[in-house]
């Protein structure tokens, strides 16, 4: 279904009712499964993928991560921005179109990731959306029975890890966070350098990263008729709308909430959990 201006829209109290959901305890690890398992990529035995978050991340990384494969397909997009939700339709319907489906119209759009989870047709999302959603939406993708590609960070909080990893475990289902770094070349090739001696016995271990300046202050401005600005928020307290709290309207640049504390935690959660994560690697621990 895709929203009107006339539906009701969601608040965060809504949301924060279904915070609490989770049972049982569990670790858990990425799970890999080679496209040979499928045999012919029939449509029957595609793998149906919901995009939940269509800003620069998914758009960049997360959706032609996707559609490189034959045995999985694109077929829903979510975003609260609705301007957002019909470029990304438009992004993969064109990939698609050139890749050889004719004129390909199959996605569908959805304005709430809700909506989303109760498409029975779907059997996996990615999940994109700025940090504060992350736990919440993967806790509600595990309960709707879907398979799970998470953004890092997989959450903000150590209690909010815990109950999706929790809620992931009982409802059996595959979870992999997004640490893609790993699969560049030079990061696996460190690893073994460390791991086989090849620099020695190791001391030390310095994980660098850039600033990033919160920039200066801005007044509040009225929210776009096409983003569902108090949704957006989820959780966590309200503030005022500015363009550059949220993110870019006219490009996909670098979004703003990415320096807000209340959103996300800037390179530490950026960059950081690549890197904390690849010398956790290297060091086998």
């Amino acid at each position: 279904m895709k929203k009107t201006d006339q539906t009701p829209q969601p608040t965060r109290r809504e949301f924060l009712k279904t915070a609490a959901l989770a049972a049982g305890s569990a670790i858990f690890v990425p799970t890999i499964v080679p496209a040979s398992v499928f045999g012919p990529h029939a449509p029957s035995k595609r793998i149906n993928v919901g995009c939940i978050g269509n800003g620069r991340i998914s758009r960049d990384h997360d959706m032609p991560g996707v559609w490189k494969h034959d045995s999985a397909r694109i077929v829903a997009v979510c975003d609260l921005d609705s301007k957002r939700v019909q470029d990304a339709r438009q992004l993969v319907e064109k990939y698609y179109t050139e890749k050889g489906a004719k004129q390909f119209k199959g996605v569908r759009t959805y304005g709430d990731y809700r909506e989303l989870l109760a498409n029975k047709d779907i059997d996996a999302v990615v999940i994109s959306t700025p940090d504060h959603w992350h736990a919440l939406v993967a806790i509600d993708a595990a309960i709707a029975g879907k398979d799970i590609y998470l953004q890092k960070p997989t959450s903000l909080t150590i209690s909010e890890g815990r109950m999706l990893s929790d809620t992931v475990r009982k409802h059996g289902r595959i979870f992999q966070i997004g640490s893609q770094q790993r699969s560049s070349p030079q990061f696996r090739y460190a690893a073994e350098l460390v791991r086989n001696g090849r620099i020695g016995q190791l001391q030390t271990v310095s994980v660098g990263l850039p600033g990033d300046p919160s920039g200066e202050e801005e007044p509040e401005m009225p929210v776009p008729k096409n983003l569902n600005y108090e949704m957006w928020l989820g959780s966590t307290p309200f503030v005022p709308y500015t363009e550059k709290r949220v993110h870019p309207q006219n490009d996909y640049g670098r979004p703003g909430w990415l320096r807000c504390e209340q959103f996300g935690a800037g390179m530490i959660t950026g960059w950081g959990s690549h890197h904390i994560d690849c010398a956790h690697w290297a060091m086998d621990t």
